[in-house]
This record gives C-alpha cells, sequence and structure tokens, in this order.
C-alpha cells in the first residue's frame, strides 16, 4: 500500500465515522444503545461494519477481508458504545451536567479511531 493510499484509506475512515456516528444516527439508535442487544445500537453498530466493507471493497481488498474487518469492526463498536452509554447511565454523566461526560465521549471516540489503526495495521500486515 502506498503512503498516499495508506492517508487516503484513514481519511476515509474518519469522514464515514463523522457520517455514520453523527449525521446519520438517529434517537432510536442513540437512545438505545445501553440496552444490550437491542436493534437500535446493533443496528448502528451494523452501519460502521458495512460501510467498512464498502470502503474496503473499494479499496480492492478482497471481500472475505473486508467482510471480516467490517463484522470485527460491527462488533468492536457495538461494545465500546454499550459501555460508555452504561458508564455514563451509571455515574450520571449528561451533557449538560458533566464535563466527565465529554471525557467519554472523547475517549470513546478516540477507541473508535483506533479501531481503524488496528484495521490498517492489520492490512498492512496480513494481506
Amino acid at each position: 500500500m502506498t503512503n498516499e493510499t495508506l492517508l487516503l484509506l484513514i481519511t476515509v475512515f474518519i469522514v464515514k465515522h463523522f457520517i455514520v456516528d453523527f449525521l446519520l444516527q438517529t434517537k432510536w439508535q442513540y437512545s438505545n444503545k445501553h440496552m444490550f442487544g437491542h436493534p437500535g445500537g446493533i443496528f448502528h453498530s451494523w452501519l460502521h461494519g458495512i460501510t467498512t466493507v464498502l470502503i474496503l471493497d473499494h479499496f480492492g481488498f478482497d471481500h472475505q477481508t473486508a467482510a471480516v474487518l467490517g463484522a470485527s469492526e460491527w462488533i468492536v463498536h457495538y461494545f465500546i458504545d454499550w459501555s460508555k452509554m452504561n458508564i455514563g447511565i451509571h455515574y450520571n454523566w449528561k451533557c449538560d451536567n458533566s464535563e466527565k461526560f465529554w471525557y467519554l465521549l472523547g475517549f470513546d471516540q478516540l477507541l473508535h479511531y483506533l479501531t481503524y489503526v488496528g484495521i490498517i495495521y492489520y492490512l498492512l500486515t496480513f494481506v
């Protein structure tokens, strides 16, 4: 993978993350992510996984690798979000009453971006 391709890939992942996590996420998704197994949280995470598959397919990676990495992101994203929501509920951290809410949201986003670093590391190392 060239340096240009690598830079483009991480950029596309970051833009994809913004679109799926903020622009496409509905109240049905974000208000139910704390309930383990709720379709809203599953669907939200699935959107992340499926868009990762589409990105990797577009970049020419074989579909099996794209599917495995997309499914991995789906699962990892789900548990990051579920954990974040439950920590926030446990401590009553909300955007209007606690700066710790913002620390938690930032940590959540950091973990998601590190997921993309992990995906790219896998592609560079094993594919």
